[in-house]
């Protein structure tokens, strides 16, 4: 039976009805394509968010998360993995090489390989951990100065070189300029993996990922759909 507009409403307000209504987004746009709906990963992204968040949504059965900073996975996550050993941890921000071996032991995938040092770094702490972390390579598809990621051109020769390297490539990963219809920028990520034969996609936040979805992702992060908006600290 249909919802009401009440109880719709209801469920909106809760963090359990908005990541049901999110996954049926999901999928409904997975069908639309003509894609199996478990065919993608939601990454729940709970950067800012307090620990009683999380576990919020892994009563809900969550249980992929996204973090941008090291520091905020290596606070938050440790005391839930014994109650909850089937956790995904995604940090899906920059990584700075002084912080690859706390990333190597407190996640377990890695969104963000966007340069040859960072390469270079994995390859070292993952031979020395036993540790291999799955890993997108970042992708900066509309060329954006300040952002991170391998430029479009350069993609295939850097995904060639993480393989020389003999890291664990599973996929791509973009975040679309923000004044830019996103479609485009999916599109040609998707090219990419094709003809470097990676079948993964990380692509597609709250604003956009059923569209993301329609054209291949593999993996959505979606943080202020299912959490709500954040709360910045003041810069200085």
């Amino acid at each position: 039976m249909p919802q009401s507009p009440s109880e719709a409403s209801d469920l909106a307000t809760t963090l359990d009805g908005r990541l049901a209504a999110i996954r049926q987004q999901i999928a409904a746009a997975a069908e639309t394509a003509q894609r199996k709906p478990d065919a993608v990963t939601l990454i729940a992204v709970a950067k800012t968010f307090p620990a009683e968040a999380v576990i919020e949504a892994l009563a809900a059965g969550q249980r992929h998360f996204g973090e941008n900073r090291v520091q905020e996975g290596m606070a938050k996550y440790p005391d839930l993995r014994p109650s909850h050993p089937d956790l995904v941890l995604h940090l899906i921000g920059p990584l700075q090489t002084n912080k690859v071996k706390q990333a190597v032991a407190h996640f377990d995938v890695i969104h963000t390989l966007d340069r040859q040092s960072l390469a270079e770094e994995l390859a070292k702490e993952f031979a020395k951990s036993g540790r291999r972390l799955p890993c997108f390579i970042q992708v900066n598809t509309g060329e954006e100065p300040q952002k991170a990621g391998c430029g479009p051109k350069e993609a295939d020769a850097f995904i060639a070189a993480c393989r020389a390297l003999d890291l664990p490539v599973v996929g791509l990963m973009c975040i679309p300029p923000a004044e830019e219809e996103p479609a485009p920028h999916f599109a040609l990520l998707n090219k990419i993996a094709r003809r470097n034969g990676l079948d993964q996609l990380s692509m597609g936040m709250s604003s956009d990922f059923e569209t993301a979805v329609m054209l291949g992702a593999t993996h959505v992060r979606v943080g202020s759909a299912i959490f709500g908006g954040r709360s910045y600290p003041p810069a200085g």
